[in-house]
């Protein structure tokens, strides 16, 4: 008798595992396929926009995460940024965009920013992380390397952060975009059917891009043909696979490629 009337009353009961059930359906929900880690909230579009939005229209859950808020950025705002971050998830069709608040300018390698990032990668379990170049110039891009590699292994061991009641996930392998025509891609995504969707997930980043009527500093990114040169770019890369455009990637890994046949059938260009 004392058991059962420790029990809630009946009304009670369907209302709490409706919740129950509610916030589990909900925390899977937000399971992702492939997630782009980039410094800043424009980075993402300026690299793998491409890539995103081809994965998407295959069925793969896609997400971001930007680390910084970009607040060390020489035009706009904290706010104005994150709500150009929001627009241009739209137009990429992004199941989750989110941010690690990693002060810019300062990202470091650190026992605090590799938990961090491991928290976020067992929470939404990717198999696939695009990031930036490795020994790229700009300090916070090269560190975030760092981290995205560590914290990838890191995330698959169990005792790693194990207070913090998360499981492990299988490791997910990382993808490097790629700038430099100085190092050989692994491989290369065609991307030509979706330039014009990524160029318009780059123009949502008003702030940061060419504006005539912007009273702002002038920098690199607000140039009249710096939209063009990403495009130029894109086309570079598109021509060694013999198509319109692609985004490169290198991976550290060697590939395990299951039907050569079906991979060097492939449209490729012969002298590249």
């Amino acid at each position: 008798m004392d058991r059962i009337n420790k029990i809630p009353a009946y009304p009670f009961y369907p209302c709490k595992l409706f919740f129950l059930v509610f916030s589990v359906v909900n925390f899977c929900m937000n399971e992702i396929d492939i997630l782009a880690i980039f410094a800043h909230p424009d980075d993402v579009e300026l690299t793998v926009g491409g890539t995103l939005l081809k994965m998407k229209s295959l069925g793969y859950k896609t997400g971001a995460l930007d680390v910084t808020k970009g607040e060390m950025g020489t035009r706009g705002t904290v706010t104005g940024r994150a709500e150009e971050a929001d627009e241009a998830a739209k137009i990429l069709k992004l199941d989750v965009r989110e941010n690690l608040e990693l002060p810019d300018g300062h990202v470091w390698l650190t026992e605090e920013t590799r938990t961090k990032l491991v928290r976020v990668l067992r929470r939404l379990k990717p198999k696939v992380l695009l990031t930036h170049q490795i020994d790229d110039p700009h300090p916070d891009h090269n560190h975030i390397t760092q981290i995205v590699r560590e914290a990838a292994r890191l995330a698959s061991m169990q005792k790693y952060d194990g207070d913090f009641g998360q499981e492990k996930i299988k490791v997910p392998i990382v993808a490097h975009n790629i700038f430099s025509q100085r190092v050989m891609p692994s491989f290369i995504v065609d991307v030509s059917e979706f330039s014009a969707q990524k160029t318009e997930a780059i123009r949502a980043h008003k702030s940061q891009f060419y504006n005539p009527e912007s009273i702002e500093p002038e920098t690199r990114l607000t140039g009249k043909g710096f939209i063009d040169e990403l495009e130029n770019r894109s086309r570079y890369f598109g021509s060694l696979i013999g198509v319109t455009a692609g985004e490169p990637f290198y991976v550290r890994e060697a590939l395990n490629v299951e039907d050569p046949i079906a991979l060097l059938t492939r449209p490729m260009n012969l002298y590249s």
